[in-house]
């Protein structure tokens, strides 16, 4: 690790690189014109090419930049911190950002981090502890050496942070009253029990992978629970005297508006956990006893935007592929909320996304940023409809489009347009299945006609809980939950069944992750007969199994026989 250099960073602070190499000895001002030469010809970033030309090492240019950055190094090996310093970050923030406190003066604390460059979550920091936080910079082995070295064996549960907290300064208000004392409130969301409960359930949260968290008010409780895998569990209730400044200070880390609490509001927090981006979609909605608030999770480290990591199997995988490569025509993707959709038309998009293809999507709202696709978002308060924004979208010049949702006639009509004139549209539709999904287009208005010319497949989908491959234990299914997926036992003769038992990996509940079924209806022409001849359901349900449709019980089945789910969980996700 380098020494600090004398005078400290902050004579660096925002000087060019070479100038900083310069300045500490590393490189010579041939050097620095050498690799402004190599840059104005070949392009790329100054400090990778002062390696690669070999005038430096790589710790070289992460010691300027941390220099830049108005950073000193530190060696944290070398260094004794005493236990009131380590204290003041608690563990599950050591831990989830990778920093260890080194100095605290004058009301400033100095973490030291990894990466310099890495600013944000400085920031973040400072939000959760609501002190003034400075940097340092260290090797990242040292970091890890450090938080084995001070942190080892400390754990923060909820059932911990209640026990230390000290609520009596809290009243028990009448959230029902429209006046609120600001002042009091603005000094309650920055108050050490509060920032010290929310930090705990934001990191916890989204270590267990959680997709939503929750903050309820009751009169006289308040309950947090958070989703993961599609289920809601419970954590232990803090005392309602907190709620209005937990959910003011959720308001006020997402730029809301704390003196509204009459009408709902929507917001986002951006956090960087441990070096990767993570959002949080925020949404008020007022109640009896204060507001509820529900923070999505967007992971965007944890979300595998790949076709083959979707659970679809070799067959359906051909079949989207062959689906995607079309010259145009409409791709539906049907389900209900939280069933995955979003997930799989993104993955659809990332599969097509060549230089040779224009993609734009218009979406309510975008909830992953995707690399060389131009996203809209939504804006009905402003008139940015779907409808509105799919008919600019057309003067764009676009290879494929994606509406986040056909709600309306109108929107409808503009994809069967933009379909019509060479485009590959995609959206999704909230429906059970696959051919209930031709019904809701034709409710919608929609002619027959225009459906059979250019609706190309329906895929319906849901998400099934995997087993945990930790505690995976084989068993025999009894004749009653056989009997829920109409099988006799004859039916599933040298089938093995698993469970999961419960373990640690998957907080006992005996499942991790989720994996998607489906159910792809490709419109033949006895299926579009079928539609012009204004059939039902049922006979297009019936049409499209003898034309190779395989249902999502039927997808649900197959992945039961391979052990990656559960009876359970298909019975519960599918009907007959």
């Amino acid at each position: 690790m380098p020494k600090p250099v004398e005078g400290g960073a902050k004579q660096f602070k925002n000087k060019p690189l070479g100038q900083i190499l310069k300045q500490i000895g590393k490189v010579s001002e041939f050097d620095i014109q050498e690799a402004l030469q190599v840059q104005k010809t070949k392009g790329g970033a100054i400090g990778r090419i002062f390696v690669d030309l070999g005038s430096v090492k790589d710790a070289d240019i992460k010691h300027a930049l941390a220099l830049q950055a108005g950073m000193n190094p530190v060696d944290l090996d070398s260094m004794s911190l005493p236990p009131e310093l380590i204290a003041m970050v608690p563990v599950n923030i050591a831990e989830s950002f990778r920093v260890v406190p080194v100095d605290f003066q004058n009301g400033a604390l100095t973490v030291a981090l990894s990466d310099p460059q890495n600013v944000s979550v400085l920031d973040n920091i400072k939000f959760m502890l609501n002190m003034e936080i400075k940097g340092a910079v260290s090797d990242d082995e040292a970091i890890t050496r450090a938080l084995e070295k001070y942190y080892a064996g400390k754990t923060e549960s909820m059932e911990s942070v209640l026990g230390s907290l000290a609520v009596g300064d809290f009243e028990i208000v009448d959230k029902r009253e429209e006046v609120q004392d600001l002042e009091q409130l603005q000094k309650d969301v920055n108050a050490t029990p509060v920032v010290k409960l929310l930090n705990l359930v934001l990191l916890q949260a989204i270590k267990d992978r959680a997709s939503d968290i929750h903050l309820e008010p009751f009169e006289n409780e308040f309950k947090i629970r958070y989703r993961v895998d599609g289920v809601l569990y419970e954590m232990m209730p803090p005392p309602v005297q907190l709620a209005r400044a937990v959910i003011s200070r959720v308001k006020v880390m997402s730029n809301l508006d704390i003196a509204e609490t009459r009408l709902p509001q929507d917001g986002r927090i951006e956090l960087n956990i441990g070096g990767k981006p993570v959002d949080l979609r925020v949404s008020t909605l007022p109640t009896m006893y204060g507001e509820s608030v529900v923070m999505r999770v967007l992971d965007r480290s944890n979300v595998a935007l790949d076709l083959e990591k979707l659970g679809l199997r070799p067959q359906e995988l051909k079949t989207m592929q062959y689906l995607i490569s079309k010259p145009n025509g409409i791709i539906l993707v049907t389900g209900p909320t939280g069933s995955g959709k979003t997930t799989t038309l993104y993955s659809c998009l990332n599969h097509a996304n060549t230089p040779d293809m224009k993609i734009i999507t218009t979406e309510d709202p975008v909830e992953y940023n995707l690399h060389g696709i131009v996203q809209v978002p939504i804006n009905e308060d402003i008139g940015v409809t779907f409808a509105h924004c799919l008919r600019s979208i057309l003067r764009q010049d676009p290879d494929m489009i994606l509406v986040g949702e056909i709600r309306d006639l109108e929107t409808a009509q503009i994809a069967v347009e933009a379909s019509l004139t060479g485009h590959v549209v995609f959206s999704t539709l909230h429906t059970n299945d696959a051919p209930s999904a031709v019904t809701r287009i034709l409710d919608l208005g929609l002619e027959a006609f225009l459906i059979t010319a250019t609706l190309e497949a329906i895929v319906a989908q849901r998400l099934c809980r995997r087993i945990c491959l930790s505690c995976r234990t084989e068993y025999e299914p009894s004749d009653e939950a056989l009997m829920e997926l109409e099988l006799r036992r004859s039916d599933v003769l040298g089938r093995t069944f698993y469970y999961g038992k419960g373990c640690k990996q998957c907080n006992n509940s005996g499942y991790r992750g989720r994996i998607a079924i489906y159910e792809m209806l490709i419109m033949t022409d006895r299926v579009r007969n079928l539609i012009m001849s204004s059939a039902s359901t049922q006979e297009l349900r019936r049409a499209a199994q003898e034309e190779g449709m395989r249902t999502l019980r039927d997808s649900g089945l197959l992945h039961i026989y391979d052990g990656i789910t559960t009876i359970e969980e298909v019975v519960k996700e599918t009907v007959l």
